[in-house]
């Protein structure tokens, strides 16, 4: 279990999506203050209402690129620690910013110019200033999704196939950095995540199988594999650094796979986050989806 503290201030850089809210309660019920960096392309606005109602939460609004700033406030706020919760969309963070000084700066020294390589520099810059950037999953560890069949119904054979060659795929490119979803038909692999984000990932893969190409021959491939059920594979990084990007699942992959026609969700026990596992599972249970959480 990671040790957190039950008292103090708790910076937190809020991306979008429910993450940052269902962290912001959970640090809240540990009586720790929050000072919220909303980041204005990606929070839902309805963080500076929170913060409206609760005196101990406060929210400063600025745009993705503002290093300096986000340095500065959590510094006249007496911050030493902060949590990163909730996605930033990667085509945000490489086409859409504008860098201040300090941020154009770590751009320019980067390697690399995938999201472990800038988090983790931004998090360094971060510990220089002395702000420890701590596990996104600190407070929310009972979201970690368990080991083993998590919906009514249990992977089939052919799926168990499909999860076996998608968990192969899936570590391989995560080990790259490129995205933590694959999805799979027929031990073929169909979808590859890159910076569109799981959920369209997996509206790509049912596209795909949906629109048959041109050609007697190539409809009646398309035809043997829409006979041929979709499943997911969302795994973590080889070495993912909890800090920052962790795996995450919500009611909206489930409804993407509905729309797809995937049948079957596999996931990285203790290491990828369930948001409300209990409407997750129904949802799932309603469409004949399964879950299953694999052992890493």
């Amino acid at each position: 279990m990671t040790k957190v503290d039950a008292v103090g201030k708790l910076g937190l850089i809020a991306g979008n999506g429910r993450f940052p809210f269902l962290l912001l309660d959970a640090a809240r019920a540990h009586g720790l203050e929050v000072v919220v960096a909303a980041i204005k392309e990606e929070t839902d606005a309805e963080m500076g209402v929170r913060a409206s109602a609760d005196g101990g939460v406060r929210v400063h609004w600025m745009s993705l690129g503002e290093l300096s700033r986000l340095i500065e406030t959590f510094q006249a706020e007496g911050v030493s620690r902060a949590v990163m919760a909730g996605q930033v969309r990667h085509k945000q963070i490489f086409s859409a910013i504008r860098p201040d000084w300090r941020l154009a700066k770590l751009l320019m020294n980067l390697r690399t110019r995938n999201t472990d390589m800038l988090l983790g520099a931004v998090a360094k810059v971060l510990s220089d200033e002395g702000i420890e950037l701590i596990s996104s999953t600190a407070y929310l560890e009972p979201l970690l999704a368990r080991a083993g069949v998590l919906a009514a119904r249990a992977p089939d054979e052919d799926e168990l196939k499909d999860i076996a060659y998608g968990v192969k795929v899936a570590r391989g490119i995560a080990g790259f950095d490129l995205g933590q979803t694959v999805v799979i038909a027929a031990q073929a692999c169909v979808a590859v995540e890159a910076m569109e984000g799981t959920d369209a990932t997996i509206a790509r893969a049912g596209a795909l199988l949906q629109t048959p190409d041109e050609g007697d021959a190539a409809q009646e491939q398309t035809k043997t594999f829409l006979r041929r059920a979709l499943t997911v594979v969302k795994v973590a990084k080889p070495n993912q650094d909890m800090r920052f990007d962790v795996p995450v699942i919500g009611l909206a992959t489930i409804a993407a796979m509905r729309l797809a026609g995937a049948t079957c969700l596999a996931i990285e026990a203790g290491r990828t986050l369930l948001f409300d596992e209990a409407a997750i599972v129904q949802a799932a249970d309603s469409g004949g989806i399964a879950i299953v959480g694999e052992k890493a």
